[in-house]
Order: C-alpha cells, then structure tokens, then sequence
C-alpha cells in the first residue's frame, strides 16, 4: 500500500499548500512503512521530478490540457481510479477549495473515512487517529478512522515544510475522461497582491479605521511587508474594501504565520475565520476588546497614532538589513 497526495496547481505552478500535504503524506508514510506518491492534474511549469526533495517517490502526471481548471467529479474518477491501480490505502489532500470539493466525494466512491481539516499527524498507537478542529476552532477532535481506505485533508499551516535530498520519478499518465461538466469563460485574477489563502503574513482592518480613506494604513504597512490585505465583514459591506478580502465565519478562513488586526473587535464571527493563526497581533482603542482574549501581543491605542510609527519602524529595519 501507498500513501496518494492531490497536489494543487494553477497556472501551471504548484500551490504552496500542496507542498505541506506533500511533507505530511511523506510522514504519513513513513509511519506506517509505506512510500509517498503524489498525482498531478493539467500542465505543469514546475519541475516534477524536484517533489522528491519533499519525501515523495513518484509522480503521477494526468497531463490532459482539459483537465488543468478544476471538474470535481472528474477529478475524483481519476483518483479514485489511480488509487486501485497504485494499492493507495491513505490519500491526502490539502484543506482548501479544491480539496473540499474532491475529498467528499472520493470518500463516498471509495467507501473511505474521511477526516477534514487534519491538524496533526495520526496517532497509531490505537488504531488510526486524527486530530482536528471542531468548532471554528475552538476545540479539537480525535477521529479514528477505521475503513480500509483513508483519507485526510490537511489544515493550512497545520504540519511545516521539511526538505530532504531526492528526486521523484514522473509518470505521465493521458487518461480517457467522461465529458468535462464545467467549462471555464472567463477568469478574472486581482493582479499584483498576495493570495489571502497563501499568504503567511496578513494585514487586516476593521470600522475602528472609520472610513475607506484611511485603509492606506493598511496597504502601507502590507507593502513594507510583502503582506496581503484583509478586512472585517463591516468594511466588505460598506464597500471599502473588495468582498474578496473579507475574512471571518461568512468569508474566508485563513491560518498565516501571523494575523495583524487593526481597529477590529474581534467578534465571535470574525475569529472563527482566523483563530489558526499562529500568531495574532492586534491594536484597538478599546482594551475590553475581544480581541485581546485571543491575541498573542496587544497594543491599546489610536490606530491612526501607532500605525504610522509602525510602517516607520518597519521602513528603518528594512533600511538597516534586519527585515
């Protein structure tokens, strides 16, 4: 048996998340004596073979030009069939839109437990055991699968990024596909600003910036950076911002390396959004915030006062070297 990883593309590129599944199914095998092998869908700029430098074996190249925009159901026949054909008893997927679209329905096809959203690598001293979030995150889960056939998608930013010395063998694969359901018009890309999903550093603002005007505080300080933007549902609403931008309950959910909220409450619906963060920093006049509850570092204060002082001090440690 082996260890199957859905790595992500778009444009030709594979997606940063698609390389923590791929660290994580390689663990995923290691634990359990097997070896790791990813599949691929469409054309691919990237340099295959290099996968192997994070612990995968082989992979399996569906090269179809019709197949580099997402069919769901497409995506899933030729999984599940890849998985027969390989022995694959574990596939991995990372826990984004794509992942949530195929995972579901690979689980049904296969008769597969599924765990969504994994945080952790299985625990196989009792069975096969998964670690989750449950609750927007405010508590956590321990699954136990107990199908012959696993799958699990992977949280963002849940398992780090390790790289080892190997190179993968590449199996390209021209495969016979039913009628492709959804066909793709048109595509309209924000050009220039880091992807919110991808981003590892995330500058936010809520109504505490009291109107559009002021958001250049915010797109200051994610330049000096080289951060993305992001804003609170209240500033999606009023058309400030873009609604793509919106994190929280009702829009995105994000786990970067930090999460920089300014002028934001940190209501309920907001912090199911971005509660995985892994460090949250947040500055509010209000010191009875919300907010504060969940963040690692807290300043009270005027946004308009403390965030020029930051964007200077950022300014002067990337003028010293030290950013």
């Amino acid at each position: 048996m082996s260890v199957l990883i859905f790595l992500d593309q778009a444009d030709g590129h594979i997606k940063k998340n698609s390389f923590e599944a791929a660290c994580y199914g390689a663990k995923v095998a290691e634990l359990t004596g097997t070896t790791a092998e990813g599949i691929v869908f469409g054309n691919v700029n990237d340099d295959l073979a290099a996968l192997g430098n994070y612990g995968l074996k082989k992979i399996h190249a569906i090269k179809n030009p019709e197949l580099n925009n997402l069919d769901a159901e497409v995506f899933t026949k030729i999984i599940a069939d890849t998985a027969e054909q390989t022995g694959a008893g574990i596939i991995v997927f990372s826990n984004n839109m794509n992942g949530k679209s195929i995972a579901p329905r690979l689980s049904a096809r296969m008769k597969a437990g599924l765990v969504s959203g994994a945080i952790s690598l299985p625990d196989l001293s009792n069975g096969f055991v998964v670690k989750k979030n449950v609750f927007s995150g405010k508590a956590f889960a321990n699954v136990s699968i107990k199908t012959d056939k696993k799958i699990i998608s992977l949280n963002a930013n849940a398992y780090k990024v390790t790289k080892v010395e190997g190179s993968a063998e590449v199996v390209e694969h021209t495969v016979t596909i039913p009628a492709i359901k959804v066909k793709v018009t048109a595509v309209n890309k924000v050009i220039g600003e880091v992807p919110l999903s991808e981003a590892d550093l995330v500058i936010s603002g809520g109504r505490g910036l009291k109107s559009g005007e002021n958001w250049h505080l915010i797109t200051d300080l994610a330049k000096e950076l080289g951060a993305a933007t992001a804003c609170s549902r209240a500033v999606a609403d009023a058309d400030w911002r873009p609604h793509h931008e919106h994190v929280g309950q009702t829009g995105l959910t994000i786990s970067p390396n930090m999460y920089f909220a300014v002028g934001i409450s940190g209501a309920i619906q907001h912090l199911a959004g971005v509660n995985r963060s892994k460090v949250i920093v947040v500055i509010n006049t209000d010191p009875e915030a919300p907010f504060f509850k969940a963040a690692d570092y807290g300043i009270v204060g005027d946004a308009f006062v403390v965030m020029p002082k930051i964007i200077e001090a950022v300014k002067k440690l990337k003028a010293s070297g030290h950013v």
